[in-house]
């Protein structure tokens, strides 16, 4: 028996929720089953989706990182026509087949701007002859809301339309519990898959790395402060003043920026643009330091190294910090707030960071695979 799947993804700003997506899709039709991947925005040409039947609903997006608005890709406020449009395209698409499985990524655990769109194409799925398995697929940490009503809704709509809650986590270091205040109430759904990446790359021959600080801002859009205090803070540090700190600058950063950044360098400080080879220079080196992005970290606890982690955390940005926190509760890592980061505040923490005990747990990975076996024997065990 063929499987049909059915999987909505909506990107807001950055496009991890569709490289997430998409390779669980991927992995899916791998173990033979037809694969809907879609999309309320664009994909990225550096998204694989070969194989996977792709549907464009009307697009939007965020135009920044408070997520209060959503607005077409021209930057237009959507409005009551444009959301109608977006539900009748929704829900023409999952009931145009048969499918086994609707799985939708974030929601209800975020992306509540879309419920005018996500609980209808719910209720359309519960509503069919043939009631598909329903599922949902979240990264390791969810974004703490200020109302605790919210998080009880997410609660109350995962028991009411879901069979499944997906988590690509390894439980040994981050938890829903560390999240996600009533995941009690839904623990019997939950299932962890691992993380989704972290695939092995083939590296080039170098000892760059070899016990030195590591510093890393991703694109390097919003690092400025993490940048400014981490050129300043080597010869404030007892553990690694003579070591080589590596400063990576993302491409988000202009060549301008850039420049300025090179030319401030300190002696015993070496400022590169960001590498491919990131993850290799982390398993030789002495020490991370790092915002807390779901890739980063996954990069940090694959290598092992004893981290500092500056979360960005403007905005109501949430997620890095939890993801930071929830680590150095296990010992993983320390928190050096990025608000008042100054270059003694880093060193003091790249000294505590460096009392830590290297790590030789091995992460649990696969998240993309083990998603599609979890969901592929969901899906079986409905038809036995």
């Amino acid at each position: 028996m063929t499987f049909k799947a059915f999987i909505h993804v909506q990107h807001l700003l950055g496009t991890g929720h569709v490289v997430r997506a998409a390779k669980i899709g991927k992995a899916l039709a791998a173990k033979g089953a037809d694969v809907t991947l879609t999309t309320g925005n664009s994909i990225p040409p550096t998204v694989d989706v070969i194989g996977l039947t792709i549907i464009e609903l009307p697009p939007c997006k965020s135009p920044d990182a408070a997520f209060k608005r959503l607005v077409t890709l021209e930057g237009q406020d959507i409005d009551d026509a444009w959301k109608s449009a977006r539900v009748k395209a929704s829900i023409q698409a999952f009931e145009a087949d048969d499918f086994d499985l609707l799985l939708t990524e974030t929601y209800p655990f975020g992306r509540r701007q879309l419920d005018f769109e996500l609980t209808p194409l719910l209720a359309s799925a519960k509503a069919k002859d043939h009631v598909p398995l329903i599922a949902t697929s979240i990264r390791d940490i969810l974004v703490r809301k200020k109302e605790l009503w919210k998080e009880k809704w997410m609660a109350d709509q995962a028991l009411k339309y879901y069979d499944r809650i997906l988590i690509h986590a390894d439980p040994d270091f981050i938890t829903l519990a560390d999240s996600f205040p009533f995941a009690g109430e839904v623990e019997h759904l939950v299932r962890y898959t691992g993380y989704v990446g972290g695939e092995q790359r083939t590296a080039p021959e170098t000892t760059d790395g070899n016990d030195e600080v590591i510093v890393s801002c991703g694109g390097g859009a919003v690092a400025e402060a993490l940048l400014s205090a981490a050129l300043e803070a080597r010869p404030l540090s007892r553990r690694a003043e003579d070591a080589t700190w590596r400063v990576l600058i993302g491409h988000d950063v202009s060549p301008d920026a850039f420049a300025i950044y090179k030319k401030s360098a300190p002696e015993g400080v070496i400022v590169q643009r960001a590498r491919r080879d990131f993850p290799d220079l982390l398993k030789r080196a002495r020490l991370s330091i790092s915002q807390a992005g779901y890739n980063t970290v996954l990069d940090v606890l694959i290598a092992g190294v004893p981290a500092v982690f500056a979360p960005f955390a403007q905005e109501n940005e949430t997620e890095q910090t939890q993801r930071a926190q929830a680590l150095a509760r296990h010992g993983r890592a320390v928190v050096a707030p990025e608000a008042g980061l100054t270059p003694e505040r880093l060193a003091a923490a790249v000294d505590d960071a460096l009392a830590l005990p290297r790590s030789h747990h091995h992460v649990q990975l696969g998240g993309a695979t083990n998603s599609a076996d979890i969901l592929m024997r969901d899906m079986e065990a409905r038809t036995s």
